[in-house]
């Protein structure tokens, strides 16, 4: 042991300046860490809604568009496809979407904002593969249906509404996004109108 004398302002100095050189070592690991919790810049741009121009859709097209990365698609249903879904519910597994695949604010029968277009994603409630739109030769799906979606995958089917047939592997009608009509010629994709 040494018999110097103890400098109490020295050690008081070393040990504020060795608090305050490790408070600010902490504080500089602790941002970027905190940083990296935050979505990038890339992330937060496949999250923003997606605007669709519908002023060219024609009846019983489909386009299809990218949200979240995920296929949504905008059908533009015919008279005829409109009426053929009120015939459906004997067939259908959720004929009245009790199940809560859509947002509050569109029609249970018809699962659209406009009777005329309807917007999915479209990926089957299986086992996530892409359904195929068959605007005219769903027939030999399902026998007396004119047009709906058909997973191949392992054989789905879904009408015009995206409500499932029964007796298929998946067990849940096609979901639909939060949506909202800008104008009679744009729909916006990934928000509800109470959002924007």
């Amino acid at each position: 042991m040494s018999n110097a004398p103890v400098n109490s302002g020295r050690r008081k100095f070393l040990t504020l300046t060795t608090g305050v050189v490790g408070g600010i070592g902490a504080a500089a690991v602790a941002v970027p860490f905190v940083k990296s919790w935050s979505p990038s810049e890339k992330a937060k741009a496949a999250g923003a809604p997606v605007s669709v121009d519908i002023s060219k859709i024609q009846p019983g097209q489909l386009i299809r568009v990218e949200w979240r990365g995920k296929p949504v698609w905008v059908v533009s249903r015919t008279q005829k496809v409109i009426d053929e879904l009120a015939t459906l519910d004997s067939k259908l597994r959720d004929p009245q979407s009790a199940e809560p695949q859509q947002p509050e604010y569109v029609s249970k029968s018809g699962r659209s904002l406009k009777p005329d277009l309807f917007v999915a994603v479209g990926i089957c409630t299986h086992l996530g593969c892409s359904p195929t739109y068959l605007p005219d030769s769903f027939g030999e799906q399902v026998e007396g249906v004119e047009s709906g979606f058909f997973c191949p995958c392992h054989g789905s089917k879904f009408d015009m509404a995206g409500r499932v047939f029964q007796n298929v592997p998946a067990p849940l009608n096609l979901v639909i996004p939060p949506h909202y009509y800008v104008s009679d010629t744009t729909i916006l994709i990934g928000l509800d109108k109470g959002d924007a």
